[in-house]
């Protein structure tokens, strides 16, 4: 059956192993040339067992568009590749049915939203058709939730501080670099638990890594979340970059539509930035092919290298500037300040950890 099947077909199955669940329109934006051509293959899919395809069907009629996972067999392609144990098969069909109905899938949906707008701009038949076959720029890194709580975490005060993130990326255009953690709010929490979050990125060494960026639903609660900004940090200084924005536009996530939050300017927004304006944050990294197969992570970095390990566990690293955090001036012809990044190739000396704690960090690593 792996033979049967494109390239395509192998990436959408890849990316569906790691982020669960896509929508026909996300699908189509990221690997098809018009949404009836995403429709026609993934019917095929469907029939050959490799995709499973639910929908949520409303109470005043109608349905909602189809929702994509990985199939039973195409569970099984997935662990044959990376030669682990294939799934069983009433446990996996288990876990389609609470997948249907969990409580997270709207905001899961958005999440992979997010991405995959991003991810648009990498589109293979769109960029075969514009003569940029092989192309590697825009969305180069796109971590799930698992992965990043898997790795954003580090020991300290006897206990640990883990990110509970909704996902992490890594955004190229013309040479400017930036890393980014994703919070995608839906509006259903106070901004009370929202800001919360703040302390978490503040006791992590966040900004060797990359921005913070807050996506909202509406823009009054983007003014809201600015607001609640400023009373939870007191008009302080984070220590690391934060930006801000509204999903009720037309704008994609890689337009200017990112407003820093700077304190000395409270809630107001002076100026909108693209994705790529941002300040540069975190590793330089090579592009390479993933070890694992996981398309669009040319830039990820190998979550066991010794750097990443000394960047999270060690002190934080040396900025360029002794003060706080760089923002730019409120000016139309601003550059942003861009960090000194490290090389991730040099070999960095060994991490000092208690042997409890190396124990603890190496557990999953080995």
């Amino acid at each position: 059956m792996w033979f049967r099947l494109v390239d395509r077909d192998r990436r959408l199955l890849a990316l569906l192993s790691e982020h669960k669940v896509l929508t026909t329109n996300q699908i189509a934006a990221i690997e098809f040339l018009s949404v009836r051509r995403a429709q026609d293959r993934l019917r095929h899919l469907r029939e050959l067992g490799v995709v499973f395809a639910f929908r949520e069907s409303y109470l005043r009629g109608g349905t909602s568009q189809t929702r994509y996972a990985l199939g039973y067999l195409g569970a099984r392609l997935i662990a044959a590749q990376r030669a682990e144990k294939p799934p069983a098969p009433k446990a996996y069909t288990e876990t389609l049915e609470r997948l249907a109905l969990w409580p997270k899938l709207q905001h899961q949906l958005g999440v992979n939203d997010f991405f995959c707008g991003l991810a648009a701009h990498r589109n293979p038949a769109r960029l075969r058709e514009a003569g940029r076959e092989g192309e590697v720029s825009g969305l180069t890194q796109w971590w799930s939730e698992r992965r990043c709580t898997e790795f954003f975490w580090k020991h300290q005060d006897g206990g640990e501080t883990r990110l509970r993130l909704d996902g992490y990326g890594c955004w190229e255009e013309h040479g400017r670099t930036v890393r980014f953690f994703l919070e995608h709010d839906t509006g259903t929490e106070p901004l009370a638990k929202v800001t919360g979050k703040i302390d978490g990125y503040a006791a992590f060494p966040t900004d060797a890594f990359g921005v913070l960026l807050f996506s909202v639903h509406s823009s009054r609660r983007e003014i809201a979340l600015r607001a609640a900004l400023r009373r939870a940090l007191a008009g302080g200084d984070p220590g690391f970059v934060i930006a801000t924005a509204a999903r009720d536009h037309d704008d994609g996530p890689a337009e200017p539509i990112w407003g820093l939050w700077i304190p000395r300017n409270g809630d107001s927004v002076t100026r909108r930035y693209r994705l790529a304006e941002l300040p540069q944050r975190g590793p330089a990294v090579e592009h390479s092919t993933s070890p694992t197969g996981q398309p669009l992570n040319e830039a990820a970095f190998n979550p066991n290298d010794r750097e990443m390990l000394r960047r999270i566990e060690g002190p934080p690293p040396k900025r360029a500037t002794p003060n706080s955090t760089v923002y730019p001036d409120d000016v139309d012809d601003v550059t942003l300040y861009d960090d000194v990044e490290d090389d991730v190739h040099q070999a960095p000396p060994k991490p000092a950890w208690p042997d409890a704690q190396r124990s603890r960090r190496t557990r999953w690593v080995a």
